[in-house]
């Protein structure tokens, strides 16, 4: 296959994963198919998620427990970049901005490392959609919408991802027209993304954080900021809804690490 044919791949790996009470590693090596407790076991999130992604180089973005990270994908010719300070899901894919630069594939799938159930076809149709679309976000459709981002859309584009802190004070009747949540996965073209990760790097938020159990004030970078500044922009922001709710599923909690073996077991039956 040509190289700029291929699709780059960024997972962001990086983090604590502070909700899953009771583990202390990174929990992209958490287990599918558990042995002595849910923690310990075989087939991790990042290894069965890794199966899916698209041909084409891969990167790992690793700060928390990094070498263990790094030693459970020894011989797959992965990149790794790290991110120095945990400062958001923006400042993950900026840490990968040498890895960006240095691909000669035209488009790149950005995704966490713990939603171990997207399948490889649609990732494919994302990459697919890049054709009319600078990012595509891939959404999903909840029965409860619970505390997720949500796409706000006009004529079939995002014109915005906006957060369960903004959108729970919209009216009722706004809110039942939000139904398409932000996954956290995306498709993007690689000169997109040159074009916006320095514009990114150079607008931090100012949040105040819990880390280590004291509250501090950081800058953080996200994402979504990237949908804002291309829509402002008139760049095209597309979407895919994901055909099952499955597939979008991430693991942060011990509650939803049960959930997930539980379906690869059934799956894998």
């Amino acid at each position: 296959m040509n190289p700029t044919q291929q699709t780059a791949s960024i997972i962001m790996a990086a983090g604590r994963g502070s909700r899953m009470k009771g583990y202390d590693g990174n929990k992209t090596l958490l287990p599918l198919i558990p042995e002595d407790s849910p923690f310990v076991g075989r087939r991790s999130l990042l290894i069965n998620l890794m199966a899916s992604l698209p041909e084409g180089p891969k990167a790992i973005i690793v700060n928390h427990c990094k070498d263990e990270v790094m030693a459970s994908v020894e011989g797959f010719g992965m990149t790794f970049c790290e991110q120095p300070i945990l400062n958001g899901t923006g400042g993950a894919i900026i840490a990968a901005g040498d890895f960006v630069a240095a691909q000669p594939c035209a488009c790149f799938v950005i995704t966490m490392g713990d939603v171990p159930f997207v399948e490889k076809e649609t990732y494919a149709r994302m990459v697919g959609l890049l054709a009319d679309n600078d990012i595509v976000i891939l959404g999903f459709c909840p029965e409860d919408k619970k505390q997720y981002g949500v796409l706000e859309i006009e004529s079939q584009c995002v014109k915005k991802i906006t957060e369960w802190k903004y959108w729970k004070d919209y009216p009722e009747e706004k809110q039942r027209t939000l139904t398409v949540c932000n996954s956290g996965i995306y498709a993007v073209k690689k000169e997109s993304l040159e074009t916006y990760l320095p514009v990114l790097a150079s607008r931090p938020q100012i949040v105040d954080k819990e880390i280590d159990g004291k509250m501090m004030t950081i800058e953080e970078f996200f994402i979504t900021d990237l949908i804002e500044y291309m829509v402002a922009d008139g760049r095209r922001v597309g979407f895919l809804v994901a055909e099952n709710e499955t597939e979008t599923m991430g693991v942060d909690d011990l509650e939803a690490l049960k959930k997930a073996q539980d379906i690869y077991s059934r799956v894998k039956q």
